[in-house]
């Protein structure tokens, strides 16, 4: 995850998640292992809602077989490690616990909820009820009992029934009832954090343990007075505080009945994630389609904090007079984001940093216009946004998997490394900051731009001086060496598949048809 590299980072996409669904419930998942309550404490004073302690048995197929024998701790340690470490901390009534790894009984889920968990996570023994026969080929497109493929042949294979699971779960409920039962418990909730329920004698004296001290794992912890073993309050995120509740008040007209708003602002950087609970409100009156294109312009003055344009809807627009810290338009979904100078600034903005880290991370779709330079990992994973930009530092357009970036300035070390699709234009692109791995494998392309890119080059230039007033763009679009000055970078494998594409189409085959299907996967492998 390129846009956590510290607790700070965490706690600010656990925000961003809230206002994003505030109804929603943050899960942070963490693998059991030595220091894991450490850990837990950090992510509760976070803000999470569940803390998922992970064991190291569970995992997808596609775990990478060193994964599967060497990485993680049994869910049992780090379930008692986290839940010492929060009762201990006066944290524990805040946050939800919740353990999974290879649960399959009734007694694996008492085990769990003695041990501290409230919540139990069950994947792989209700997919093998449903068929999975665990070849560990989930990451290939191979699985020969369809659970796990998007090939239709192979999908025709799947036997699985919803009763099937039903079945299941209701024997697991039925066994954990009798358990408890036999324990003098009316509930899990009682059976939370009472580790001295738990019987250990027969471990204890097997040969194998002789030695084993297990009274670090079974240490009652008593609550603090007014605190409880289990969750018993709800987080506080602050959200009633947001500008977006300012946002969102002024936005009615066109919630209600789409009618076109204007709203100006003044903002600063202790405003995070603006936007993002507005759009949230957009998508819930008019699901994901969102508004018409600028029907909710917001006018906002200053610097912005964290997340500017997080998760944006279609309909919203966003334009910023000022600066912005990290993450602008992380996950943008279809909004438009500009960022541009005050007036009264003096600064050369093609020469200065507008925009933080991680612009663009992860958006789908949408337009982000920045007049002024970015920090390192512009347009990670973008799968679908267009964005322009006059300068980026390290790692742009890194694991970029669709979507058209324009760099009207300098590119920072690793440019394009692990990129899958989407086309980057990049002004006087010097090779040497491309990808050095990228390169040496030929996964890169990079091209003159023809007169169709030519084209789309100028149309982007000119959206990015209409909405930023870039002089910078001005000058460019006044050149008549666009095709000189420009180099396309496009993925190798992704070209190949735009070409079976287009050639399919031109022949009147559609998408989902195997021939189709069968070039495609062939073009893909090179």
């Amino acid at each position: 995850h390129h846009d956590i590299y510290s607790i700070e980072d965490l706690k600010q996409l656990i925000h961003d998640l809230k206002n994003a669904n505030p109804a929603a419930r943050v899960h942070v998942k963490l693998a059991a292992e030595v220091g894991v309550g450490t850990v837990a404490a950090g992510v509760a004073k976070a803000r999470a809602d569940v803390v998922l302690v992970s064991g190291h048995d569970g995992g997808t197929g596609a775990s990478p077989l060193t994964s599967l024998k060497h990485a993680g701790a049994p869910w049992e340690l780090g379930l008692a490690e986290t839940q010492q470490t929060l009762v201990l901390n006066n944290l524990r009534d805040r946050v939800v616990v919740q353990t999974d790894g290879q649960l399959k009984t009734g007694r694996d889920v008492v085990i769990a909820a003695l041990l501290g968990a409230e919540e139990f996570g069950f994947a792989s023994a209700p997919l093998v009820v449903s068929g999975c026969i665990m070849m560990r080929v989930c990451h290939k497109d191979t699985c020969p009992v369809g659970v796990a493929t998007q090939n239709p042949e192979l999908r025709a294979r799947f036997t699985g029934k919803p009763e099937y699971v039903m079945n299941f779960f209701l024997s697991l409920a039925q066994e954990v009832r009798e358990l408890l039962a036999s324990l003098g418990l009316r509930s899990l909730e009682e059976a939370v954090g009472r580790v001295e329920l738990l019987s250990t004698r027969k471990a204890v004296d097997h040969w194998k343990a002789a030695g084993l001290d297990l009274a670090p794992l079974l240490e009652k912890i008593d609550p603090a007075p007014g605190s409880a073993l289990h969750h018993a309050r709800t987080q506080e995120h602050g959200l009633e505080e947001a500008l977006d509740v300012e946002l969102i008040a002024a936005a009615r007209p066109a919630l209600e009945d789409g009618t076109a708003v204007r709203i100006e602002r003044d903002v600063r950087n202790v405003n995070r994630t603006v936007g993002t609970m507005l759009s949230h409100e957009v998508t819930v009156r008019h699901g994901a389609a969102g508004l018409p294109e600028d029907t909710i312009e917001v006018s906002l003055t200053g610097s912005a904090g964290q997340s500017f344009g997080a998760v944006l809807a279609p309909g919203v627009t966003l334009r910023l007079y000022g600066d912005a810290n990290d993450y602008v338009g992380k996950s943008l979904s279809g909004g438009r984001i500009v960022v541009r100078p005050e007036a009264s600034s003096h600064f050369w903005a093609r020469e200065n940093v507008i925009a933080g880290n991680v612009v663009g991370y992860g958006a789908t779709s949408g337009e982000i216009l920045l007049r002024g330079r970015a920090g390192e990992r512009f347009a990670v994973r973008n799968s679908g946004a267009t964005m322009v930009v006059e300068g980026v530092g390290d790692h742009a357009c890194e694991y970029m998997t669709g979507g058209t970036v324009l760099v009207l300035g300098p590119t920072g070390k690793n440019f394009g490394a692990g990129m899958s699709g989407g086309t980057a234009y990049v002004l006087d692109l010097t090779e040497a900051k491309l990808s050095p791995q990228a390169m040496a494998e030929g996964a890169l392309i990079l091209e003159t731009p023809s007169e169709s890119e030519v084209e789309e080059i100028r149309e982007l230039l000119r959206r990015h001086q209409e909405w930023t007033g870039s002089h910078q763009a001005a000058e460019l679009l006044e050149e008549d060496r666009i095709a000189e000055r420009f180099t396309v970078v496009v993925p190798r494998a992704y070209a190949a598949v735009r070409l079976v594409l287009t050639e399919a189409a031109a022949e009147g085959l559609e998408g989902d048809d195997m021939t189709v299907w069968d070039r495609v996967m062939e073009a893909s492998r090179g």
